[in-house]
């Protein structure tokens, strides 16, 4: 059970991968966290000012600002519970000039495109430009088939549960799934499709083997 697990998992991380080495980006696959932690940890130490996005694999899942390789470094993040709404902006100015943003992608494609939703845009604008260079971390639950496939498990999964836990007042963090809202809470405000790496940023893609994040 487990063995047909992993090679599925890997037949899917190959192909997306594949896409997304045509598409211009780096990309590379492990089978499970740690291996993926121990290549992380050799690109953060590369590197002083490290940019955090809002990411339950990062934060969570991950737990990378608990790494021994933080220790010394400046840490942009603003998912710090104690800052005033002042100090959250003025971090995420800082994230997009970073020498490394580490985030993750609500979802990625098989043909190799990177799909996200934001309520800010701090996140995919980093994404997109400004910092030295931007790692993407994922899950295999992170793939899907096409771009449509992406915002619809954004809307269905992604955005529901980060409304929950944010604690807003949007119909999705009652009921489960998007109903397009127009509430003042609503987290769904910007639309990312990066069908290419913008030139000339350097962003590399980390597949992982296992549900991670949202």
């Amino acid at each position: 059970m487990l063995e047909i697990k992993k090679w599925h998992n890997t037949t899917l991380a190959e192909k997306t991968i594949d896409s997304l080495l045509k598409n211009g980006f780096r990309a590379s696959y492990y089978e499970n966290s740690n291996t993926a932690l121990t290549y992380i940890d050799t690109i953060i130490s590369e590197h002083d000012v490290i940019g955090i996005g809002g990411s339950m694999t990062i934060i969570k899942d991950l737990k990378l600002l608990e790494r021994e390789v933080m220790k010394n470094k400046i840490i942009l993040n603003h998912n710090l519970p104690d800052i005033t709404p002042e100090e959250k902006h003025e971090i995420r100015k800082k994230q997009q000039t970073s020498d490394l943003f580490i985030t993750s992608s609500n979802a990625i494609t098989e043909d190799g495109k990177l799909v996200n939703i934001d309520g800010v845009g701090n996140r995919v604008n980093a994404m997109l430009f400004g910092p030295k260079k931007t790692i993407i971390v994922a899950g295999i639950n992170k793939i899907v088939k096409n771009v449509d496939d992406g915002i619809n498990r954004i809307k269905r999964i992604a955005s529901p549960m980060n409304a929950r836990r944010l604690g807003v007042n949007t119909p999705c963090a009652t009921i489960g799934y998007c109903t397009d809202c127009n509430s003042p809470q609503r987290i769904c405000r910007v639309i990312s499709i990066i069908e290419k790496r913008p030139i000339p940023s350097n962003i590399e893609i980390i597949l992982i083997g296992e549900n991670l994040g949202f």
